[in-house]
């Protein structure tokens, strides 16, 4: 009996070995099934010429953290029995069933994944929970459609192999009978590895040493939607979605009823609607001539409005007082949220916020048509930069999906050039992007940019070398932020490409400045707007109008025809009675005689009047109340309506 104890002390797996062991396996098991989707789709990358292994790369990527999440129990009980000396078969059998379950889950995600593809063209995502509902249905679809069989075959095959190495695991686990505990030196540098591991293994779980964990978004290289997705896991997609569907922010939004919303918005645009399209859609045709103009567009981070010395502002701005003054300028003109995400839609797509929710955080990439869509399919070279990590907000994904060519982020820049979680600061981001710009000037297309800022927000980082009037921090980043934009342009000027651009300049959204008078702080939302380039004509305008306005407005001036989508108007053309936006929680209404704000949480509204500097609250219950209430709800819920596709023309 000692004979064959020292035997099975000496052969055999742990419970730490089966963990790495089943693992490893598991994970060359979800490379095998992605190189399988792979060739599902050969015929529709035909022709591809971009590189093909990142998305591979990528997938390896992504098949480990979801291998780090499944790991973190089984490891922690095996680490835990391997540090004591502790070996029974029952922990290798917990462990075992523990890893099958899981990884049963995760390869029938893997192998759905492909049928789902070929069908959808996404990634498996949260949409598949709406099929329980119907559960003859869905069964009878899944065994009924020839396609699903080979898959449904193929994933038991790939089940029943990894279940047989977990049972030929758990019959080699080597049994220590008696127990034996070990030297307390063997223990405590067990228990040091055993506690490595687990970090380890967490770290794993977070998938990057990033600001943020890892994202979908990370999956992101290059403009093939195909190659795009290849790289994701399709249970990691799942969980991701899933969850995010949960959060309150992405619960649907009930503001008002639904249709007449479409039809107020419909009659208020002037528009037809699309069939079987945009119900607020309507096809542009453009001018006889078409400027082949460039487009820089300048998300300037925290800009309000009232940091200007024309609106109040301490003289922090220089370069932009002058500048609105020798451009097309929009006094009164209000971000579509207060988050930077918000305010990249908003601009460039032309689509309001809605409330708190984040509008390119969700797992399924919403697919919207604006500036950057319009400008490539019209030949124009798309281009993004931005000081921070690509992942952030998902902009990688977003942006890619969404008609950006070339994204310039963190990554791209020299770790010495970061001076804060945010990354690089505002001078060095204008001065990466100057020679970019030019090279691409040289091409035989124009090219679209946007230059995303970031100085302007918390933490607060200026370099040393900038000397600032004021000894206030978050007045001398203003400062900062203004004397970048006027080097960018002294530099711009001396290019060859400067006459031939037309330049917009918007607060991505502003920032909470003096007192708040009102239940929103208004300096948050008020944004300025400069326009000027070739046939601008300079000009102070003092209607009020909106963030999403600048797609339609650009493409005027270019003279180009586009189906308009979106929400804005053409400020050169039309006029709105009103501008509308978001501040989280709220959502509000404003024109040159009041205020109207609302509370959906707490279903309160308020109305101030603002023809005067004097703060004054106004009766609620008026016509004026129920003009702007109407206005900016019907806006939001259309705006919801067409994100989740309910609304029809």
């Amino acid at each position: 009996m000692e004979k064959r104890n020292n035997r099975s002390r000496r052969t055999g797996f742990g419970a730490l070995g089966l963990c790495v062991v089943a693992s490893v396996v598991a994970l060359c098991l979800m490379s095998v099934v992605r190189v399988v989707f792979y060739f599902s789709q050969h015929t529709a990358l035909a022709g591809e010429t971009t590189a093909v292994w990142p998305a591979f790369v990528r997938g390896v990527w992504f098949d480990a953290v979801v291998m780090c999440y499944v790991l973190i129990v089984p490891l922690a009980v095996g680490a835990t029995c391997w540090a004591l000396g502790y070996e029974r078969r029952w922990t290798a059998r917990a462990v075992a069933w523990w890893m099958g379950a899981c990884y049963g889950l995760v390869l029938m995600a893997c192998v759905a994944n492909i049928p789902y593809f070929d069908y959808f063209r996404r990634t498996l995502n949260n949409s598949i929970w709406q099929w329980f509902a119907y559960p003859e249905q869905t069964l009878g679809m899944v065994t009924g459609e020839g396609t699903w069989v080979k898959w449904i075959a193929f994933y038991v095959l790939l089940l029943l192999a990894y279940v047989l190495l977990l049972w030929w695991m758990v019959r080699k686990t080597k049994v220590a009978v008696p127990y034996v505990r070990p030297e307390r030196k063997v223990m405590l540098l067990r228990a040091l590895v055993s506690a490595g591991l687990i970090g380890l293994c967490i770290f794993g779980m977070r998938g990057r040493t990033g600001y943020n964990p890892i994202k979908i978004s990370a999956a992101y290289y290059c403009n093939n939607p195909l190659l795009n997705q290849l790289g994701l896991n399709p249970a990691f997609c799942l969980l991701r979605t899933t969850l995010d569907a949960l959060r309150p922010e992405n619960r649907a939004l009930h503001l008002t009823d639904e249709a007449r919303a479409v039809a107020d918005v419909k009659r208020w645009l002037h528009r037809p609607g699309i069939s079987g399209g945009s119900p607020i859609g309507v096809r542009v045709a453009g001018a006889d001539s078409i400027k082949k103009l460039n487009v820089v567009v300048v998300l300037m981070e925290s800009m309000s409005a009232n940091l200007l010395s024309r609106h109040g502002g301490r003289g922090l701005t220089p370069f932009l007082d002058s500048l609105s003054s020798t451009s097309l300028y929009f006094s009164n003109c209000y971000s579509a949220g207060n988050h930077t995400n918000q305010g990249i839609v908003g601009a460039l797509y032309g689509f309001p916020a809605i409330l708190k929710r984040n509008a390119m955080k969700g797992s399924n990439v919403p697919l919207y048509a604006g500036l950057p869509t319009v400008l490539q399919a019209a030949g124009y070279q798309t281009m993004f930069f931005m000081t921070h990590e690509s992942q952030y907000d998902n902009m990688n994904a977003f942006l890619r999906t969404n008609g950006f060519a070339s994204i310039y982020a963190q990554e791209d820049y020299p770790r010495r050039a970061r001076i804060s979680h945010f990354g690089v600061p505002d001078d060095y981001l204008f001065q990466f992007a100057l020679p970019r710009l030019g090279e691409a000037a040289k091409g035989q297309q124009p090219f679209f940019a946007t230059l995303l800022t970031i100085s302007n927000h918390p933490p607060y980082a200026v370099p040393p070398s900038f000397k600032a009037r004021s000894t206030k921090a978050e007045e001398q980043v203003v400062e900062y932020a203004d004397d970048c934009l006027r080097n960018f342009f002294m530099q711009a000027r001396q290019q060859p490409w400067y006459s031939n651009t037309l330049f917009v300049l918007v607060g991505d959204h502003g920032k909470r400045l003096g007192e708040t008078r009102y239940e929103v702080s208004e300096s948050f939302n008020h944004v300025p707007l400069i326009i000027f380039g070739p046939g601008v004509e300079p000009q102070l305008r003092t209607d009020f109008c909106c963030q999403i306005d600048i797609m339609p407005t650009v493409l005027h001036l270019l003279g180009l025809p586009y189906t308009n989508e979106s929400f804005g108007i053409d400020l050169l053309a039309e006029r709105r009675p009103a501008a509308f936006y978001s501040a989280d929680a709220v959502v509000c209404a404003h024109d040159s005689a009041a205020l109207y704000i609302y509370n959906p949480e707490a279903e309160r509204e308020f109305l101030y009047d603002v023809s005067t500097p004097a703060f004054h609250p106004l009766a609620a219950h008026t016509a004026r109340t129920r003009q702007l209430r109407r206005y900016v709800l019907a806006n939001l819920q259309a705006a919801e309506a067409m994100t989740r596709g309910k609304a029809q023309p």
